[in-house]
């Protein structure tokens, strides 16, 4: 998979934060466990507004 400078859990469809007492708790639904807004995995799905974002970036990188 092409990697991007969004590629994170963080613009990821199952990406799931959740404010605690203790602060925040980030969650991969995909995954099953804790993760960070930072961390990347093969598995990402990007959410609705970055795609359109990576395609408005490639289309400007054509002309």
């Amino acid at each position: 998979m092409k990697t991007n400078k969004y590629h994170c859990c963080a613009t990821c469809v199952n990406f799931k934060p959740k404010k605690t007492d203790q602060g925040m708790y980030y969650y991969c639904s995909r995954l099953g466990y804790e993760t960070k807004p930072d961390y990347t995995f093969n598995c990402w799905e990007p959410k609705p507004h970055v795609v359109e974002l990576i395609k408005k970036e490639e289309n400007k990188n054509m002309d």
